[in-house]
């Protein structure tokens, strides 16, 4: 008999202490007690701690050192009572190491009625102690903001090795980076690795900067003496190739420019904010054909990519990638077409007509083989084709939906990406879109033009049925073809704009 009364009142003691409701007792005093989001996380002095805790109605309820929390209305709580939230504003002299947020209930005479501890922890930066990362590996990203879809956050654009980083929070599996003053970025904690206490934050002072060419391409040379993040915009109308270098001040005091150069105009720069330096590099031609910035030691170099010598399909290098392949099947409709081998046999019959128009082929997968799209990228940028065409089937989950579209990411990308689907569609399937600022692997890189097409719809039984038929494919195919031609048409068109003389062409 004592040892049930025991057994009894130990249960009802877990109960009040850890929030784990039972079935047929009364609502237990803290059910869930957890921050917002429920995430670890690393708060600098101005961030905001969210909490959130479910309990009985009418409790007094407190959370870190005897903060109040607040019992919201039922209309601000989707009808629920007993759901209390708090906020607290991290303070410069506040210290917190990587510990769970400490949540009490308290009876009328504030003795302790009930207490949890959040699952997740929370550390609280010293900003007299800077955090500081760098990043690693070959394709190192940073986003705008904690988002996420099946094809990752939003990001505001790749990074180069080692560029060092202030971090001034966390957020789950995300660091949040200090850019410049009131701008911020976050970036995945696998592609950065933190480095002990006690550096500074990042800065440099430019040197005088340096503008050649060579036999390839253009060149832009930017001494510095840490290497800083940067971000990238290839801008039309007209098309200009914008950096910004955050951490920097300009100490530039002339602009040597030698020479060879055949695609960069009359280059300047720019200080928008004090830590803030803008490169802003004019185009000669209309229609851009890619970039690359990497580091060469602390200087940041900025390779610029011309025109082909010839805007045809002969003697142009054009990079094709069959998605998906080997696991990862991708789309599959209801009879059981797999995305993996459609794309692959539209790929294997565009690879024949480029290559009879006599144009040179790379592919990123020949056969039914897993690739990863991470490894794609890093093997086209060895390769280093003129431009590069993703192909894929699309799939929705309503059978009505149907058609053909293409994506880009840049802008000065679209035309690629517009002239194709202009030519697809004469096949006769209905239109989907051209979708611009798409956020996929291989429509990432700058280094080319990009287009991904998403031939038809798998899951529509019309569209399937074109898809899998051989003579359809072959009418893809060409018509991808036409529209590459269109492509290269228009840039011909455009030329260059004033200050370069185009060559003429041979017929």
């Amino acid at each position: 008999m004592r040892f049930f009364y025991f057994s009894h009142r130990l249960a009802l003691l877990l109960v009040l202490l850890v929030g784990i409701p039972e079935s047929g007792r009364a609502q237990a005093l803290i059910e869930t007690a957890e921050t917002v989001p429920a995430a670890n996380q690393w708060l600098h002095p101005g961030d905001r701690l969210q909490v959130r805790l479910k309990g009985r109605p009418g409790q007094r309820v407190t959370f870190l050192k005897g903060l109040p929390m607040t019992e919201l209305a039922p209309a601000l709580a989707k009808g629920q009572r007993g759901i209390y939230q708090g906020t607290y504003v991290v303070q410069p002299t506040d210290t917190l190491h990587n510990r769970p947020v400490h949540f009490q209930v308290l009876r009328p005479d504030s003795t302790v009625a009930a207490s949890a501890n959040s699952r997740s922890k929370v550390r609280f930066l010293d900003q007299n102690m800077p955090q500081l990362a760098v990043t690693k590996g070959a394709l190192a990203y940073l986003n705008y903001g904690l988002g996420e879809d099946r094809l990752g956050g939003a990001k505001l654009g790749y990074l180069d090795s080692l560029v060092v980083l202030q971090v001034t929070g966390m957020m789950g599996s995300q660091y949040r980076v200090r850019l410049a003053e009131n701008q911020h970025a976050w970036v995945p904690q696998e592609v950065v690795r933190l480095l002990p206490p006690g550096g500074f934050r990042p800065t440099s002072l430019t040197g005088s900067w340096s503008v050649s060419g060579d036999s390839l391409y253009d060149y832009v040379q930017v001494p510095l003496e840490v290497r800083l993040p940067y971000r990238s915009q290839l801008l039309t109308n007209p098309t200009r190739l914008v950096v910004d270098i955050f951490g920097a001040t300009s100490n530039t005091n002339w602009i040597t420019q030698r020479d060879g150069l055949r695609e960069l105009g009359d280059v300047h720069y720019e200080q928008p904010q004090p830590d803030v330096f803008r490169l802003v590099l004019p185009l000669r031609h209309a229609q851009s054909w890619g970039y690359a910035i990497e580091y060469r030691g602390t200087t940041l170099r900025i390779r610029v990519k011309r025109p082909p010598a010839r805007l045809r399909l002969r003697g142009l290098t054009i990079a094709l990638d069959a998605g998906h392949g080997g696991d990862n099947i991708g789309a599959t409709s209801a009879s059981g077409s797999q995305e993996k081998v459609l794309t692959l046999a539209i790929t294997q019959r565009l690879r024949q007509v480029l290559e009879k128009a006599g144009a040179r082929v790379l592919m990123t997968r020949e056969t039914d083989v897993s690739v990863e799209n991470g490894a794609r990228v890093l093997r086209m940028r060895q390769l280093n084709p003129d431009l590069l065409l993703s192909i894929h089937v699309n799939s929705s989950g309503s059978a009505t939906v149907q058609g053909t579209s293409t994506y880009y990411r840049y802008v000065a990308f679209r035309p690629l990406a517009l002239a194709i689907y202009k030519e697809v569609r004469k096949t006769g399937l209905k239109g989907f879109g051209n979708v611009g600022s798409f956020n996929f692997n291989l429509n990432g890189p700058t280094e080319y033009p990009n287009a991904l097409i998403e031939t038809a719809f798998v899951s529509n039984i019309e569209d399937e049925k074109r898809l899998v038929s051989p003579a359809f494919q072959q009418q893809l195919a060409e018509r991808i073809k036409d529209g590459l031609e269109e492509f290269l048409k228009a840039a011909r068109a455009a030329g260059p704009r004033g200050w370069l003389l185009q060559e003429p062409e041979a017929n």
